[in-house]
């Protein structure tokens, strides 16, 4: 089989901290949620290649990261877009990767911003058993949470209704951006040219669900979507597990750093109270007071006693 790690979008709700850098290498601890995904799929023999799929404003990062890394099996896949305005929708580019890359195998499609608990490879194995396509599901436990998802109504592990986003959900059972089609079930192209919506593939699951089975896996572990500065910090949150990260390289004096803290690479931290923060390399932080706050690159802070500070590399506040 082959693999999609979707890397498309361009993150505006954590804007400016990703106006130049792709939300799924936002380091989360010692890794990046793309890093998570990428390094469980090569482990995996059965995926032949992964596809990285992203836009040409973030077609470079991610492939010097790629070279970087030392990935055997990941491709980088360019779509044909700058920027928010033109992108074609989720379903719309994949139904492009699938022709451009001429991929006629059995094929899985992970977000790259979603950082699951299970193993990636119990989900490839759910597939092999099930033998028709199947989805990741997961209870949110709320269901006003469930209304910004798809939600999937079940018989036993089959799907049998799929709506994106309602705004009254009948259960708090959802999709994550987790699938695994055969390669017959790969239609992209057939759904898109019946008029159907190209921007979420939930509208795909529940068009495909009406034409043949498709099961969902479901699990408890965690998952975070990161998608906002806050689920970002809870994403750190978790992976720290409350506890501080300092790089050996970054400089931290006279300082108090509480739960949640991450001091990245040529960051100096003096005379400041840090919490639920984490600050990128090289940024200057001086006799501050912080909470749940996200320091760019280069960003230089001197006095400030704030929370919720979302602050762009290059020393500026956009």
């Amino acid at each position: 089989m082959d693999a999609v790690v979707l890397a498309g979008g361009y993150a505006t709700r954590l804007w400016p901290i990703t106006r130049y850098r792709p939300k799924m290498l936002l380091p989360v601890g010692d890794t990046t949620a793309a890093d998570r995904i990428l390094t469980e799929l090569e482990s995996d023999d059965r995926v032949e290649t992964i596809y990285l799929s992203t836009n040409e404003a973030f077609g470079s990062v991610f492939q010097a990261h790629v070279d970087e890394m030392g990935y055997d099996t990941v491709e980088v896949s360019v779509e044909d877009t700058t920027d928010e305005d033109e992108k074609f929708g989720v379903v719309g580019a994949l139904a492009q990767l699938v022709e451009r890359e001429g991929i006629d195998d059995d094929l899985l499609v992970v977000g790259g911003d979603n950082l699951v608990g299970f193993d990636i490879g119990e989900f490839i194995d759910y597939f092999e058993n099930r033998k028709t396509a199947v989805l990741a599901a997961y209870d949110v436990g709320s269901r006003k949470e469930a209304r910004s998802y798809g939600l999937v109504n079940l018989d036993d592990e089959r799907v049998v209704d799929f709506q994106e986003k309602p705004d009254d959900p009948e259960s708090t059972l959802v999709s994550i951006a987790c699938y695994l089609f055969p390669a017959d079930s790969i239609r992209f192209a057939e759904y898109l040219s019946d008029g159907q919506n190209p921007d979420e593939p939930g509208w795909y699951v529940d068009w495909l669900q009406s034409r043949e089975p498709v099961h969902a896996f479901r699990f408890e572990d965690v998952w975070f979507d990161i998608g906002t500065p806050e689920s970002y910090l809870e994403t750190v949150e978790w992976k720290l597990d409350g506890g501080s990260l300092v790089h050996p390289d970054a400089t931290v004096e006279n300082s108090e750093l509480g739960e949640t803290v991450h001091v990245m690479a040529g960051a100096e931290v003096t005379d400041s109270s840090l919490d639920r923060t984490v600050v990128f390399p090289d940024a200057k932080v001086e006799d501050c007071d912080l909470d749940s706050s996200i320091l760019g690159e280069t960003v230089e802070l001197d006095g400030v006693n704030g929370r919720d500070l979302l602050l762009i590399e290059r020393g500026g506040k956009e």
